[in-house]
């Protein structure tokens, strides 16, 4: 990652979660595939996340094989929309698997031009603390990583502050997305970056979805070596984002402008943090511990036009029983929180 592009992710961006457009015969629909990375890119999304949960585990099975077409797919059209842009844009590529695998992913990702490996140690679930930061190390020699905390309830596992220590010690590491939903988690991690003395080099991300504005306005303050450290979670890579995300640049970008010069409404902001939560838990099915959270993104892009189907690889993956009603609620509800308006007035052109 060159100076000029780790300035401009460290600041902290708005990065969507890439959900995957399928036609008809869940086969890649390139048409609205397109049309979401222009929605990104005109939002005001300082990157994307390609291969991640939201973009559907599934890619990576030998019969479907979508993971390597949808890299080259997504950065062909990326290349194609930003031959103009001067500002840079950051491309995550999500590795997964043992380490065997990942090293294939993270090694077919560097290839195809991506800048970040955010690196799931999912598969790794059984191993020892010592063995996945092996894994990390050796991901850390193809490409930069930005490490995950996923929550269990999706199938990650909990990763204690000891773990968190030396991975920071990782040389290529710039980044974590802190994604446990647990205070007691994310402070962890925070408290690890702290003593760690990287805080200046590596970038937190909130994955948070649960709380993710008060993730960023919160100052935490943490004890290292005797003295009191100040750091802050300076951006979100998302699912959540993934729909209504020119509003939740505006958002970020407010929440920017108002820490830089000391003038947060905390009131305001814990209010909007409770709506856009209880919006999060229709979306991602939190009722029924987010079997539904991958078709409730796909339904909300598919009442605003940008996906065709709201179909998932996977068939057990489908709005749950009350899901719908429960996006009818919070839609009508928070009318604040959507760009619908945005997306009418554009949407013929991103699928031109």
């Amino acid at each position: 990652m060159n100076k000029e592009l780790k300035r401009f992710f460290n600041k902290g961006l708005v990065i969507p979660a890439l959900p995957l457009a399928l036609d008809q015969n869940k086969k890649l629909d390139e048409r609205y595939q397109r049309a979401l990375l222009r929605y990104y890119i005109a939002s005001g999304a300082g990157g994307i996340a390609t291969a991640v949960h939201t973009t559907q585990f599934e890619i990576r099975d030998p019969k479907i094989d979508l993971f390597k077409p949808l890299l080259s797919f997504v950065g062909d059209v990326l290349k194609e929309e930003l031959s103009e842009r001067t500002m840079p844009f950051v491309k995550i590529a999500g590795v997964c698997g043992k380490t065997e695998q990942a090293v294939t992913e993270a090694e077919l990702a560097a290839s195809l031009g991506y800048d970040v490996a955010l690196v799931s140690l999912g598969a790794l679930r059984e191993e020892s603390i010592n063995r996945l930061l092996d894994h990390c190390r050796i991901i850390g020699t193809i490409m930069p990583v930005m490490g995950f905390y996923l929550q269990p309830a999706v199938g990650g596992r909990v990763l204690p502050f000891e773990f968190w220590r030396e991975f920071f010690e990782i040389e290529n590491v710039v980044s974590v997305k802190i994604a446990p939903f647990n205070r007691y988690q994310t402070i962890d991690v925070i408290r690890a970056l702290a003593v760690s003395e990287r805080e200046k080099e590596i970038v937190l991300y909130t994955g948070n979805d649960d709380n993710i504005i008060n993730d960023l306005i919160t100052p935490f303050r943490v004890w290292s070596d005797k003295r009191e450290k100040l750091l802050h979670i300076r951006g979100g890579l998302l699912g959540q984002w993934s729909v209504w995300t020119s509003k939740a640049v505006a958002l970020l970008n407010q929440i920017h402008d108002t820490i830089d010069n000391n003038r947060m409404d905390f009131s305001d902001y814990l209010s909007t943090n409770i709506a856009l939560t209880d919006a999060n838990g229709a979306l991602f099915d939190v009722q029924n511990n987010f079997k539904g959270c991958i078709a409730g993104i796909h339904e909300v892009l598919y009442r605003q036009g940008l996906m065709r189907y709201t179909h998932c690889l996977n068939e057990s993956e489908v709005l749950s029983p009350g899901q719908s009603e429960e996006i009818d609620r919070v839609i009508g509800a928070y009318p604040w929180l959507q760009d619908t308006d945005f997306i009418k007035e554009n949407l013929d052109e991103w699928l031109r």
